[in-house]
């Protein structure tokens, strides 16, 4: 069976649904992995979350920061005021409560131990196992499909805690558990999060390293596949055993596919539509 694992749409449906035919074309009954991201930025959110929902057991998704920020945003009072235009679609479509819920109850990370891949959609900290990533990964998952979820949402955004404590409780816990599976790229060299610089490698602070870059880092050996950083500029890291497949198909860049199933993983590519822009 062959599993591709798809970089974030952020919206492109166009161009994700000339990348879907070509795979179904090419191969029989794939299996699709979505590294997180489906909405935002591009044209047509509402048409990206209902092919993914769509796929059904035929895919698995992990939520990442754009996917979290619409739930939050759903949760305003004030949303539509809020809302750009691709995202306030989704909040007055017919079916918008059945795209959030099914959103709402997507994981934040997906280990498959047969195949020896581990997805997250930006990475997993320094002092986390895959094992310890897994278990709170599932403290975010209760949290958003309990009872709680509203005021989980309405506090998810901040940019601290910067440093895991097994100490840390209620929601500075799950938020710094939402911030490292979701909007991590670099650490600093105290170890903590860095949630301010976006860009480059080669314009980076020196004094950053990429996640998956530390020393001694707990989950290395692990190979993981994300997205979130389109400005990463390479793909395959195979002295880190990752491989970041964000490249931008919200920007006019390509859609990035990874087929993980086979002895060696390799690369497909699909020039992003235009309508997508």
């Amino acid at each position: 069976m062959a599993i591709f694992c798809i970089g974030d749409i952020h919206g492109a449906a166009s161009t994700l649904d000339r990348l879907l035919e070509r795979l179904r074309t090419e191969h029989d009954d794939p299996r699709f992995w979505f590294v997180g991201d489906l909405v935002n930025r591009g044209p047509d959110s509402l048409g990206v979350l209902r092919r993914v929902r769509a796929l059904g057991e035929h895919a698995i998704t992990v939520l990442g920061n754009h996917d979290l920020s619409l739930l939050a945003l759903a949760q305003r009072r004030d949303a539509l005021d809020k809302a750009k235009p691709g995202l306030r679609e989704v909040l007055e479509a017919p079916d918008r409560d059945e795209l959030l819920a099914w959103l709402r109850h997507r994981p934040l990370l997906h280990q498959d131990p047969s195949l020896d891949w581990t997805m997250v959609h930006a990475g997993i900290p320094p002092e986390w196992t895959v094992a310890d990533a897994r278990e709170h990964a599932h403290e975010l998952e209760a949290a958003l499909r309990g009872p709680a979820h509203v005021e989980f949402l309405a506090g998810l955004y901040g940019d601290t805690p910067t440093h895991w404590s097994p100490a840390l409780r209620g929601l500075e816990r799950l938020r710094y558990i939402a911030n490292a599976l979701t909007r991590q790229r670099f650490i600093r060299p105290d170890g903590g999060l860095d949630m301010d610089y976006k860009k480059t490698l080669a314009d980076a602070p020196p004094a950053l390293v990429p996640w998956f870059a530390w020393p001694r880092r707990a989950a290395a050996g692990e190979r993981i596949v994300f997205g979130h950083w389109s400005a990463l500029e390479q793909v395959a890291w195979p002295e880190h055993r990752v491989w970041g497949i964000d490249t931008g198909a919200a920007w006019g860049g390509q859609l990035s596919v990874l087929r993980i199933d086979t002895a060696a993983p390799y690369l497909v590519q699909v020039e992003a539509d235009a309508a997508d822009d």
